[in-house]
């Protein structure tokens, strides 16, 4: 097939083992890996990070929730259309061919360990208002969220359906008590004094939503987390879909009213400095203990993230070997199925990440590291949303418009910094793609 067709290439034959071929994730597994996926770190540490913002940051937020949904809609209707793992880089693999899916699996395998890097890191902001020795100084910091990334790895070569039992546990125990802690702190909220001044950023209120809407969709990120192991959930045409639009429903209302209400709740200037804002306003509000909870429920919550980003950071590298868009090495399985190469490549790849930046403020490090992975995931949004214009059909292609439009719109806020590392990062993968095109035509000549 051309780099640039438009045919459905057809995956490369690839002989596994009984194991493999079994599907051990079901509704709930799927449902688990999208909300825990999409809450991680980004609840309890991204107040800090809205801080300069103020109320202004509700506006990112209404607009990140609906695009959200947005793409929520597109991506089920497309792992309707192509149920086989790989989520975004498969859209646009079966939609504009080799090039362009080399390019988005590159660009989404560099978000998934980018934001292992950065929910590492809020781990570690997490145990350090539970035991503030343990990250006293960046070395300390550095190694909790190390620790916390390697022990995600170890489960995750376990094996998929392992990895799955420990993302439903978790993700049960975040999201009731978060549910929990945005319900009751919104009755403590003061309407004459949250969100005043409403916009104490200096920038005009568009500039200043566009601003939080980039950072705040680093909290929804994980959206499309059904769709990448795809080829382990069992009926996937129809478990996908319902994981992907339930998962992400619930996972936004979940994350916009308990972080709205820490930034409602805390003074800017004490919520910028803040580690652990959700359990310094659980502390404000009912004492110590309570927010020596919520620095727990935020350990488990970033575990969980970890976790499920840590599988889809083999599953993903592993569905594009399959079609030969990537190193064939990616497509290593063991005789459980796991792709053990692919893991242990991405979590390196992330403590590269967390050790070259740790000289840096925790909250300086996730911002960071949150960026570069939105500005990474926004390209195979981008492109997805793209892939069902071009391939979809039906009013569903509207949807998809709009979900392109706002995939669009976030990029352009992401930033300068972010920007340009994320584009050095995809470029630096255009050559293996170039010895991977080389490669095969010689061996298609010798043949």
């Amino acid at each position: 097939m051309s780099a640039g067709g438009s045919a459905e290439p057809s995956p490369v034959e690839n002989p596994l083992s009984d194991a493999v071929q079994r599907r051990p994730l079901g509704l709930w597994a799927a449902i688990a890996l999208v909300v825990g996926n999409m809450i991680g770190s980004g609840v309890f540490l991204l107040p800090a990070a809205l801080a300069p913002y103020g109320g202004a940051s509700l506006v990112g937020w209404a607009i990140t929730l609906c695009g959200a949904l947005l793409l929520a809609f597109t991506f089920a209707r497309m792992a309707m259309r192509w149920p086989q793992s790989g989520g975004p880089y498969t859209y646009a693999h079966r939609a504009f061919g080799d090039t362009v899916g080399f390019v988005i699996a590159w660009s989404y395998w560099i978000s998934l360990w980018c934001a292992n890097a950065a929910i590492a890191v809020a781990f570690a902001g997490s145990i350090g208002a539970l035991v503030p020795a343990l990250t006293a100084t960046p070395a300390r910091a550095a190694a909790c969220a190390l620790a916390a990334l390697w022990l995600c790895t170890a489960i995750n070569l376990l094996g998929v359906r392992e990895a799955g039992r420990v993302q439903i546990v978790t993700t049960a125990l975040k999201l009731l008590p978060l549910l929990l802690f945005g319900a009751v702190a919104l009755w403590w909220l003061d309407g004459a004094h949250a969100f005043r001044p409403f916009n104490p950023s200096g920038q005009s209120l568009p500039q200043a939503a566009h601003a939080t809407a980039a950072l705040t969709l680093w909290a929804l990120l994980g959206l499309e987390a059904a769709t990448v192991p795809a080829g382990s959930i069992r009926d996937p045409e129809r478990n996908v879909p319902r994981a992907t639009v339930f998962g992400t429903l619930l996972a936004g209302i979940a994350t916009v009213l308990a972080c709205s209400v820490v930034v409602g709740l805390l003074p800017a200037d004490s919520l910028k400095q803040s580690q652990s804002p959700m359990a310094d306003a659980a502390s404000m509000l009912w004492g110590p203990g309570a927010g020596l909870a919520l620095a727990a429920v935020s350990a488990v919550s970033c575990l969980g993230a970890l976790n499920g980003w840590t599988l889809l950071s083999g599953q993903l590298p592993l569905a594009a070997a399959r079609d030969r868009v990537f190193p064939a090495f990616f497509a290593r399985v063991d005789r459980r199925g796991t792709p053990w190469l692919g893991v242990l490549i991405g979590s390196a790849l992330a403590s590269i990440l967390v050790l070259a930046n740790f000289s840096r403020s925790l909250v300086q490090v996730f911002v960071f590291s949150i960026l570069l992975s939105t500005a990474a995931t926004l390209l195979p949004y981008v492109a997805g949303s793209a892939a069902w214009l071009w391939r979809g059909e039906g009013r569903s292609r509207i949807v998809a418009a709009f979900a392109l439009a706002f995939s669009v719109y976030a990029l352009a806020g992401i930033g300068a910094e972010a920007l340009l590392w994320g584009a050095l990062l995809v470029a630096a993968g255009l050559p293996v793609h170039l010895l991977l095109r080389l490669r095969q035509r010689s061996q298609g000549s010798a043949s």
